[in-house]
């Protein structure tokens, strides 16, 4: 049984992702089509690319990923399928792909898309091509029918930090249900960086600071600022039984900077 995850910014209260599904279990009756999430901020690559890092390898190898925003085809953002950790990820080739890969992994095939879709109208990628597309790969139609090798991808969009000698500069990678600010940072690189320091985690321009990380929400009061590092490995921050984003007025993509003490050996200040 094949199984098909779903991803778009289509909202709940529209019929897209009902037109996809009906597409797909009329290809594929036995189907289980499972929705990752349709909430994503219109055309944010960036949080749907989180979202689903974050969630496809709790699948099993070979599910298919259909990726709908961003969608409508150019000679820039072409039609792909990309084979990575043993998943298929069909989607516009728009950037998305620097925020679901492990750039230690890599992918281990990606093809154009060269297979007519079903209509003559090019606005709904995800219903007139993609859902063919996962029909094909769910019935074990090789990468190499669909298309021609595609040897690079656009990875241009991924969000780095900067580590600096005295600290690390980031931002708020994406903010989640419960507007928890989760960043860019990852615990190694902090910890790589820290070398033991004491450190100031700052928001808005230092207005707010934290200098202690934290394991759990509950190790501080309640509306009491809490930095910890979560499941995902990044540095999240958050108000304990509150939500932080719209109480300090921080939006995804907002900068946060974590400033270290000075390094020191025998007494001796290294910088």
């Amino acid at each position: 049984m094949a199984i098909i995850t779903l991803t778009s910014d289509w909202g709940t209260s529209g019929y897209y992702a009902a037109a996809v599904k009906g597409t797909l279990l009329s290809y594929l009756p036995d189907a289980n089509i499972v929705d990752i999430t349709h909430s994503i901020k219109p055309f944010d690559t960036a949080q749907a690319g989180f979202a689903l890092s974050n969630s496809f390898r709790c699948f099993p190898k070979g599910t298919i990923h259909i990726i709908a925003l961003e969608s409508i085809e150019s000679k820039e953002r072409p039609h792909v399928v990309v084979k990575a950790e043993g998943h298929y990820f069909i989607s516009a080739d728009n950037g998305i792909f620097g925020h679901i890969l492990n750039p230690e992994i890599g992918f281990e095939e990606a093809v154009y898309i060269d297979v007519l879709q079903d209509t003559d109208f090019f606005t709904f990628a995800a219903r007139d091509r993609f859902a063919k597309i996962a029909a094909m790969i769910a019935q074990g139609e090789p990468l190499s029918n669909i298309g021609a090798k595609r040897e690079k991808l656009d990875l241009s969009t991924t969000a780095k930090p900067v580590p600096k000698a005295d600290g690390i500069e980031g931002i708020v990678m994406y903010i989640d249900g419960y507007s928890n600010l989760i960043t860019n940072i990852s615990k190694p690189l902090f910890e790589e960086v820290r070398k033991g320091r004491d450190f100031t985690i700052k928001l808005k321009s230092g207005l707010y600071t934290i200098d202690k990380i934290s394991e759990s929400y509950l190790d501080v009061f309640d509306v009491e600022l809490v930095a910890l590092f979560g499941t995902h490995g990044f540095l999240e921050i958050a108000f304990n039984h509150a939500p932080i984003a719209p109480l300090l007025g921080i939006e995804q993509g907002d900068p946060i900077t974590i400033s270290f003490g000075k390094l020191q050996t025998a007494g001796n200040t290294l910088f």
